[in-house]
């Protein structure tokens, strides 16, 4: 019995999907890359103010032409485990297309095996929590296909804070003063005036 066409054809096309829909999976990227940053584990720095200065390069322990595939590293700031928790929208995928644990990039280059380094302000806007540095390694096609982190697997080494800008900046502090303080003057001067009209229409 002949199957329908229309049955082929679905199959085929959940045959294609299945082997080329999942893509590029976090498990299945070598870890090549050596990165440092410059906070200290634990160490607090101010969204807006603090600046972290990054470098990367090829790990020499790996085999000569692992890297050959590297066109562009693209490094990120991280959300440590225990700044995702209750939070589905820094969750950690291992499909990287969906994958949410490194969604601030710092900076990309093109690949250099080595004497790569960055120094990146931190954006007035990135929320308080714990954090880490990844860097990634694109091939021609733009995939990951390697990465490096300043943290071990488990993420609990060499984590820093920063804090959010949070309340108002002093220079509006500053103005509301200078506002309240012209709105006192104003409104003394006003009844001065208005008081000294009356004098002078009971002196008539």
């Amino acid at each position: 019995m002949e199957a329908p066409v229309g049955f082929l054809v679905v199959s085929l096309l959940l045959s294609c999907f299945a082997t080329t829909g999942y893509g590029v999976t976090f498990s299945s990227l070598q870890r090549t890359l050596e990165v440092t940053a410059s906070p200290t584990q634990g160490q607090a720095l101010k969204a807006g103010d603090a600046d972290i200065t990054v470098t990367w390069g090829f790990n020499r322990t790996f085999q000569a032409g692992t890297d050959s595939a590297y066109k562009t590293v693209k490094v990120k700031l991280c959300y440590a485990p225990i700044s995702q928790k209750d939070r589905s929208w820094r969750k950690t995928v291992d499909e990287m297309k969906k994958n949410k644990t490194c969604l601030v990039k710092i900076v990309a280059k093109p690949y250099s095996a080595s004497n790569n380094s960055f120094t990146w302000t931190v954006e007035r806007d990135i929320p308080t929590g714990t954090y880490f540095v990844r860097a990634y390694a694109f091939n021609a096609h733009d995939e990951e296909v390697a990465f490096g982190q300043t943290t071990n697997d488990k993420k609990e080494t060499n984590l820093f804070q920063i804090q959010a800008i949070t309340g108002r900046h002093a220079s509006l502090d500053i103005a509301s003063v200078c506002f309240s303080a012209f709105s006192i003057v104003a409104l003394a001067g006003f009844f001065y005036m208005e008081k000294s009209k009356g004098k002078a229409a009971q002196q008539k």
